[in-house]
């Protein structure tokens, strides 16, 4: 069977631009046949000119695209979109709303609960955000509050889309206020139609949408739409999809993306019922973190003030955004490490000890990753720097504080980093991709 690249994947990074080339083998697995890299080139404000820079890379690699190839895109280059979240109670709504905001690859820049203040409102006019998530109460349940928040979020006029994930016994009425002042509205399913039931899958393929919209028209972004007819999507959506899959495939799992810029923890387990039933809120089955203040190049400095005892000053010297030198390498080695150690304990469940009439017990807050088969890791830090694999071993501790792997879990690298760009195909080939997965933990595992 000939080599002809009948695939391609985009991803446009905050730094740099990857094309992968892909074919469709014969046991219905992606064969990956090429990769090409350049800089992102939102700066010049045309992003085809690194687009375009990466696939010249690709086809000096002298594989043949066929003239009929399908074109994939996904992006994290024009930061996500500034999204806030408001719900009724934290425990309940406005936190499973911001589990699936996260998860579409949105930035969640506040989350509020109950009957929104002048405060938050003019903290939302600051913050001026691309979509506005207005949820609250579970099916036929609490009203008032939630139609006050929709009347506040509307005198506002702030031109945002808004996405309701409420009580859907409200949807006509708050549908009818928000056309009334001009503004876009869309409707998902209720994040919390029962107490104790998470829906969150919904509401994420919304803000996809919403994201495909908003991304074409960014800075430097608006020749975007030109390279495929698909829907593009967030680059952390499309790693979240990916190890959705995984996960439905292998086991479960938790998959590191550490960048430059941020480090995005993605977890697929329903835990271990030894710990899950000790949990005081609901967690849903897929979920994804974000660390903002965890990245290897851009916020170098933050990971350092937190751990001043591994790293030293004079050593941030050596701090480059493409390591090549044997210290560039060492540094960004301990940044990743202190990145990966950092991000598991505010992703993963805390064991907490409870005084009750009945005596002392314990509760768990969080994530339970104690029933993880699989550490993958992803992303250029982990995947391109030796000691990747030591790192995400380290953190397979088992239970104690927090709720880890166990220390026989496999750890896995994604050397091609190819997360994003199978989570990106798996929008119309998610059997293929699952057949890949299994292929490759064959083939590691052997």
């Amino acid at each position: 069977m000939p080599k002809i690249i009948e695939f391609l994947t985009v991803e446009i990074g905050s730094t740099i631009t990857k094309v992968n080339g892909f074919q469709l083998g014969q046991d219905g697995s992606f064969e990956l046949l090429a990769q090409g890299f350049a800089p992102t080139s939102i700066a010049e404000g045309d992003i085809r000119i690194g687009y375009e820079a990466a696939l010249t890379e690709l086809n000096n690699l002298t594989i043949a695209i066929a003239p009929d190839v399908k074109v994939y895109v996904n992006s994290s280059a024009a930061g996500g979109l500034r999204m806030t979240v408001h719900g009724l109670t934290y425990s309940m709504t406005a936190r499973a709303a911001r589990e699936a905001a996260l998860g579409a690859g949105a930035i969640v820049k506040m989350v509020t609960a109950g009957l929104l203040d002048d405060f938050a409102l003019d903290e939302i006019h600051k913050i001026n955000p691309n979509i506005i998530l207005l949820a609250g109460g579970v099916d036929f349940g609490e009203k008032e509050i939630v139609v006050k928040n929709a009347q506040l979020l509307a005198s506002l006029e702030i031109k945002a889309p808004l996405v309701y994930a409420g009580n859907s016994a409200l949807r006509n009425q708050i549908h009818e206020l928000f056309s009334r002042h001009g503004i876009e509205f869309l409707i998902a399913e209720n994040v919390f139609p029962e107490v104790d039931v998470l829906n969150t899958l919904p509401l994420r393929k919304v803000i996809h949408e919403v994201f495909n919209k908003h991304i074409i028209h960014a800075p430097g972004m608006q020749h975007l739409a030109d390279m495929t007819s698909r829907e593009i999507i967030p680059t952390p959506g499309a790693v979240l999809l990916a190890s959705e899959l995984f996960a439905e495939t292998c086991g479960d799992c938790l998959v590191f993306d550490v960048g430059g810029a941020t480090t995005d923890v993605h977890s697929v387990t329903a835990g271990s019922p030894d710990w899950t039933s000790k949990q005081i809120e609901p967690e849903p089955f897929a979920k994804r973190t974000v660390e903002g203040d965890l990245g290897v190049y851009i916020n170098a400095q933050n990971i350092f003030e937190l751990n001043h005892d591994s790293i030293k000053k004079e050593e941030l010297s050596a701090l480059k955004a493409v390591p090549t030198s044997n210290d560039e390498k060492a540094l960004t080695q301990k940044l990743c490490k202190i990145a990966v150690e950092t991000s598991v304990r505010r992703h993963a469940g805390v064991v907490m000890e409870a005084y009750t009439p009945t005596g002392k017990k314990q509760t768990i807050r969080g994530k339970d990753l104690t029933a993880v088969k699989w550490v993958i890791g992803t992303g250029g830090a982990l995947t391109r720097i030796e000691g990747g694999k030591r790192i995400l071993n380290s953190i397979c501790i088992g239970a104690g504080k927090y709720l880890l792997p166990s220390p026989d879990t496999k750890v896995l690298i994604d050397r091609d980093y190819r997360f994003s760009a199978l989570g990106t195909l798996a929008q119309d080939y998610p059997e293929q991709v699952k057949t890949t997965f299994r292929n490759w933990v064959e083939k590691e595992t052997k």
